[in-house]
């Protein structure tokens, strides 16, 4: 008897899959990697086709950001990454309505088949959309210190997270060594607790690059696309060889140095500064200004408050007018390069001039004498201003 309940099922299920099927996938939310094709069900649909059967003729609707993947036995037989709408042609299960009666006999040919595995189909034939969008969103975070070789600080130890995002370049590839034959979806979830340990060794080698590039640690935020690219280099055999990955932006969102760091590094940015003799001198008037209004508030120690400056001073102490004094011009001064110097007239000085009579002058005329002065300013009797010997107007000579 069981032969006979054999045969009637391989006749029904090879004939239920003769029906053209159509193969759609919504669009894979961020969560979703890769998802098995179902079939289209509607009023006219046979249901009654084996699910895992794709037959000659069918359809598949491939929309933008995915890849279709065909595949018998677990093997990739055909693969789309072209958007649009394709016809399946070479079926191991001919359809009863190809190639008019050689497909009827094909499909006869067959049940002998299935007759002798019980009435189930002899291959297993699955549809999988794979989503080629960036995949955003994917958080990452140091859970220890880490060691960083800062150009300037040098050995410091920092914390750090951000987000990264990251691209499926390779279909093929990331089924056949990553996510299989699933039977429904396989997520980022997934993904992450395979994948997140070779993540953060590979950020480890990316900031090691960075820091050989001489990037102080608070400028690793800015680097983002010079981070992806040592990210790829690091992840080159792990992601993108063998699973067909590829890290599109790495985003460090915030770096921190732990307490011990955090000390050392404003210990050295306070040497850098007070480097600065005009950042030294202004930091000592600050000190002086303070002493001063504390001893002034204490009405019983005030007198004692300021004698004890004083004595301070003589002892070898800075006083903040003599740093002042003792400054460098500003124009050999990094602090103000760049800045302009407001230029005396021509032919004076800063120390004024010397007249025929011996006195020296600051002014137009002498102080002693009333003369001019013979490198000023002066009005032709044209009525034009000039400051060489000749007018600029008339030509007229500088008058004696």
């Amino acid at each position: 008897m069981g032969l006979i309940r054999a045969a009637f099922d391989a006749a029904k299920t090879t004939l239920a899959d003769q029906w053209i099927e159509y193969y759609y996938c919504d669009s894979l939310s961020n969560e979703v990697l890769l998802k098995k094709g179902e079939k289209v069900v509607t009023s006219g649909s046979n249901t009654k086709a084996s699910p895992n059967i794709i037959t000659n003729g069918s359809g598949f609707a491939v929309n933008e950001g995915q890849a279709l993947l065909i595949v018998e036995d677990g093997k990739i037989i055909e693969f789309s990454a072209e958007p649009g709408r394709f016809t399946w042609e070479s079926s191991s299960e001919p359809s009863l309505f190809d190639n008019g009666f050689q497909g009827l006999k094909d499909s006869f040919r067959i049940f002998g088949k299935r007759f002798t595995m019980g009435g189930t189909p002899g291959k297993d034939q699955r549809v999988y959309f794979v989503n080629l969008k960036e995949i955003i969103d994917n958080k990452f975070g140091s859970a220890s210190p880490m060691p960083y070789h800062d150009p300037m600080y040098r050995n410091i130890y920092i914390r750090y997270f951000g987000q990264y995002t990251f691209r499926i370049q390779d279909p093929v590839r990331f089924y056949a060594n990553l996510s299989g034959n699933v039977s429904d979806v396989y997520t980022k979830t997934q993904l992450m607790q395979q994948c997140d340990a070779e993540f953060v060794n590979a950020l480890d080698t990316a900031l090691a690059e960075c820091a050989d590039q001489g990037y102080v640690f608070s400028d690793l935020p800015k680097k983002q696309m010079e981070i992806a690219h040592y990210m790829n280099d690091a992840l080159d055999d792990a992601w993108n060889e063998r699973r067909g990955m590829v890290v599109e932006m790495v985003a460090i969102q915030k770096v921190t140095p732990d307490e011990e760091s955090r000390r050392r590094i404003e210990k050295i940015d306070d040497a850098i500064m007070m480097g600065d003799q005009r950042v030294a001198a202004g930091r000592l008037a600050d000190a002086q200004a303070t002493a001063m209004e504390n001893a002034a508030s204490n009405e019983a120690g005030a007198m004692n408050g300021f004698i004890g400056m004083g004595f301070a001073q003589q002892a070898g102490g800075m006083n903040a007018s003599a740093m002042f004094q003792n400054l460098p011009p500003q124009e050999n001064n990094p602090l103000f390069q760049g800045a302009t110097t407001p230029q005396q007239p021509q032919g004076t000085s800063s120390a004024g001039w010397t007249c025929s009579c011996g006195a020296v002058n600051s002014g137009n005329f002498c102080s002693n004498c009333g003369k001019p002065n013979p490198n000023g300013p002066w009005t032709c009797s044209c009525g034009a201003k000039n400051t060489g010997n000749f007018c600029s107007n008339c030509g007229k000579k500088r008058p004696e």
